[in-house]
């Protein structure tokens, strides 16, 4: 007698029938399918056993629901990418969503490599230099009313030069008498000290620091011997081709302040009414 072969579930006898099986027990079509079938995301119909079941992060669809959510073509077999949970072929995720080339207007695809810049992107064909229409690369560039330049050409075409030195400047840079400078060309002519940032004065065309022109140009204090600049609203007592700092303009003898005052000479000293009064 023949021994009987039944489905794990419902019993019934598989003699004869097609079955399946799973952790080795036998299971007909009909139980299988009922207590262990996937459902598909897209029809949301069993994936029988007679059907390829695709599956993508814990999700299943029959092989004809595998399709793109845009175009509905088939996904099978090809490369897809995913958007709020909805499948996409390449080139429709690529239309919808991905940058546009700021030069030529076309998608960037995924994968492929883009420059980007100030919240514009270009393909790294389209990412030229405006003058010379060589790609710029990782190279530096310089922008200028919305297109790119390579340093060596737009110094070419937009930089100043230098009075000094002749050569362009590309950032920065000093104006003095209505001529462009290079911060480090911008010299003291005595000690070669930059001028940029400090105080400065200029003698026949030439500029100084304030030290050097003081020391070389002004007029020396007749009391403390250091110069007297005359700069920046500072105040000075001339009297017989001798200067004094105002603070400095006091009696020999008492040491009173003569500014304002009247007062009385001595040789090279000056005194004050009351200490002269013996002269």
């Amino acid at each position: 007698m023949t021994e009987r072969y039944d489905c794990h579930y419902c019993k019934e006898s598989l003699f004869g029938k097609k079955y399946v099986l799973r952790e080795e027990n036998p299971y007909c079509v009909k139980c299988y399918e009922s207590l262990y079938s996937n459902t598909c995301e897209e029809c949301k119909k069993p994936i029988g056993c007679n059907t390829r079941d695709l599956s993508y992060k814990d999700r299943h669809w029959h092989e004809d629901c595998f399709k793109c959510f845009q175009c509905k073509r088939p996904l099978v077999d090809k490369p897809f990418s995913t958007k709020d949970e909805q499948l996409l072929c390449t080139e429709c995720y690529s239309n919808e969503y991905s940058s546009k080339c700021h030069d030529c207007k076309k998608t960037i695809m995924p994968g492929s490599r883009k420059m980007e810049h100030k919240g514009n992107s270009w393909h790294e064909t389209c990412f030229t230099c405006k003058r010379c229409q060589q790609p710029i690369g990782t190279k530096s560039f310089i922008p200028k009313d919305n297109q790119n330049f390579c340093v060596p050409c737009y110094e070419k075409q937009f930089a100043m030069q230098c009075v000094h030195c002749k050569k362009p400047i590309t950032t920065g840079g000093v104006t003095y008498r209505d001529q462009p400078w290079h911060k480090d060309c911008f010299l003291c002519t005595s000690c070669k000290q930059q001028l940029s940032g400090q105080r400065f004065t200029s003698r026949d065309d030439f500029a100084y620091c304030l030290n050097c022109f003081c020391n070389l140009y002004a007029k020396k204090c007749a009391s403390c011997t250091t110069p007297i600049s005359g700069l920046g609203g500072s105040k000075y007592i001339s009297f017989e081709e001798r200067q004094w700092h105002n603070d400095c303009f006091n009696c020999k003898k008492c040491s009173v302040s003569l500014v304002g005052r009247g007062f009385l000479t001595e040789r090279d000293d000056i005194l004050c009414p009351e200490c002269g009064k013996d002269i």
